[in-house]
């Protein structure tokens, strides 16, 4: 699966392919949604899973761009945007100023992200590998 954002953005989509490599189990990565035109665009095919961050700004636009065309390509898209937004599948939190979006975007996602390790069969706050407290030697 590839998770995208762009800006601001982009760490919401870093962050949320983390919890779902943590949580659920499932191989996910992130990328922005310019960066991923140069390459990993050639996975996505019909069926593909991609997960789109399209948080307020300047770059929305072009992220909602990308969503529909690779909806039109047949990927299986979840876009995660504002409330209101057309296709939106996962409503995202707006925070008082649109820089601090990207705080209520992935809170917007922890929600999610439990449920669907609830539905996986795991426990989100008790991942099988990972421990609490890292030892250095």
């Amino acid at each position: 699966m590839l998770v995208l954002g762009r800006g601001p953005g982009l760490a919401v989509a870093q962050e949320a392919a983390l919890k779902l490599k943590e949580t659920s189990g499932i191989q996910a990565e992130a990328f922005s949604g310019a960066e991923v035109r140069h390459g990993p665009m050639e996975l996505i095919g019909a069926g593909y899973p991609l997960l789109v961050f399209a948080p307020r700004g300047p770059e929305q636009q072009g992220l909602l761009t990308l969503a529909a065309e690779m909806r039109a390509r047949g990927a299986r898209v979840l876009l995660a945007a504002p409330s209101g937004t057309v296709d939106a599948d996962l409503p995202l939190a707006e925070a008082a100023h649109p820089l601090l979006d990207p705080i209520a975007a992935i809170q917007s996602f922890y929600v999610a992200a439990e449920a669907l390790a609830r539905s996986r069969g795991r426990h989100p706050d008790l991942p099988r590998y990972l421990s609490k407290v890292t030892e250095t030697r």
